[in-house]
């Protein structure tokens, strides 16, 4: 049974008490992340997350690891554009000792000057890394272009030169602004009972002051535009890594169920159309799959192929036909019918996991302020129709896209391909 609860402080707690397993899956969900940064602090957010792992006043970082690994727990954490997550499943005898170690790095961490020198160098490389990795590069030039100038234009790494002369006085403004208790999420899911985790979060927590600088009505905080643009990243792979997008629906959209199907129809799964003729019938590419981000007042839908430099044309040609005739025909009711069935059951399949459980509270909790429960879930999908479907494929892939390249693209005349789509 999933409950949800407030601390006086304006933290919020949302859980679900599972008997039948043995583990617990806990998370601190801040609601920032880089699109709540600026041009000067875009990287502050990720940063941020690493340096939480680099000591307290109780613990060296060597300490930290070594109290998840004496427990057989597992510890991470993840920055997005919208929210941070600090995460940890363990055993249920050791929620309250995995509790009080993620509120101490939360909540007491040092963010000493040598280690944030050390930690910079660590995200350099990590920023040098994705440079080297352009299925995901790939996404960061699409957004850069079709987002700007607004905050979620911009990269979650951030840039290199932000990071070499953030300060420790520069961590704690932003803390100070972000990391405000209205911002605070804490999601629980396993065996431990509702009163059991409410009673450790308050002792943990309620003595978190909201004594901060109020976070300023920047831009991040209102909606993007977006951009039909064509972006060029010119690189030396075997393969150009190609990402078409158009503008998708919000986190809360009544039309998202919808989409979600389309996608699972269009791109999403082995079955999907692009999938089946792109890499099965023609064999143009290994890696074709589309997408839907939905962020708090705006979405991103997308297909994304690899393919090599002589057969671009062909696959971006094909990406095209396919999305065209979705957007006229729709899909038939069989084809619904399967798509139906295949997003309840991946999305079953998934609450066999507290991970999986807690992450969905939380997102729910961070992005719509209150509970979806799953037989609303489920009814929504049953509800939706052919009509639906096409409706929003007409919105949506119905429309020019945005294109972005990465890889060796002299010679391919994308431009000229994007001003006749």
């Amino acid at each position: 049974m999933a409950y949800r609860c407030r601390l006086h402080n304006g933290i919020r707690v949302v859980g679900e008490e599972i008997p039948s397993v043995r583990s617990v899956s806990l998370g601190i969900w801040i609601g920032t992340g880089s699109r709540f940064e600026t041009a000067e602090n875009n990287g502050i957010s990720h940063f941020v997350e690493h340096m939480v792992f680099k000591g307290t006043k109780r613990f060296t970082a060597r300490e930290l690891a070594q109290v998840f690994d004496g427990i057989g727990g597992q510890v991470n954490a993840f920055t997005s554009k919208e929210y941070t997550c600090y995460y940890a499943k363990v055993l249920d005898e050791h929620f309250e000792l995995a509790l009080e170690t993620l509120a101490d790095m939360l909540l007491n961490s040092l963010f000493a000057p040598e280690e944030m020198e050390k930690e910079k160098k660590v995200i350099i490389e990590e920023i040098r890394m994705y440079e080297d990795t352009p299925d995901e590069l790939v996404m960061d030039v699409l957004a850069e272009h079709v987002y700007a100038p607004h905050p979620l234009a911009y990269t979650i790494l951030g840039l290199e030169e932000n990071l070499r002369r953030f300060t420790q006085r520069d961590v704690r403004g932003y803390l100070a602004k972000r990391y405000r208790p209205e911002n605070i999420v804490i999601a629980i899911a396993g065996n431990v009972p509702e009163e059991q985790a409410v009673a450790a979060v308050a002792r943990c927590f309620d003595g978190v002051a909201d004594d901060g600088e109020a976070a300023d009505d920047g831009p991040g905080t209102r909606a993007p535009g977006f951009i039909r643009t064509c972006a060029v990243r010119q690189k030396d792979t075997e393969q150009v890594h190609l990402c078409l997008a158009a503008p998708g629906l919000a986190a809360g959209d009544d039309r998202l169920y919808p989409l979600i199907l389309l996608n699972n129809a269009l791109g999403n799964t082995q079955s999907s159309r692009l999938f089946q003729e792109i890499r099965e019938e023609r064999g143009l590419a290994y890696s074709v799959f589309s997408f839907h981000s939905a962020y708090r007042d705006c979405g991103m839908f997308g297909v994304y192929a690899a393919t090599s430099p002589e057969t671009v044309a062909d696959v971006l040609a094909l990406i095209q036909e396919i999305c065209a005739e979705v957007a006229c025909k729709g899909l038939t009711e069989a084809e619904l019918q399967k798509c139906k069935e295949q997003v309840k059951g991946s999305m079953m399949l998934s609450l066999e996991s507290t991970s999986s459980r807690m992450s969905r509270l939380a997102k729910n909790e961070l992005l719509l302020g209150r509970e979806v429960t799953l037989d609303e879930t489920l009814a929504a999908i049953n509800r939706v129709t052919v009509a639906d479907v096409q409706a929003v494929a007409r919105d949506i892939i119905g429309q020019p896209f945005a294109l972005a390249c990465v890889g060796p693209t002299e010679g391919l005349n994308v431009d000229k391909w994007f001003a006749a789509s």
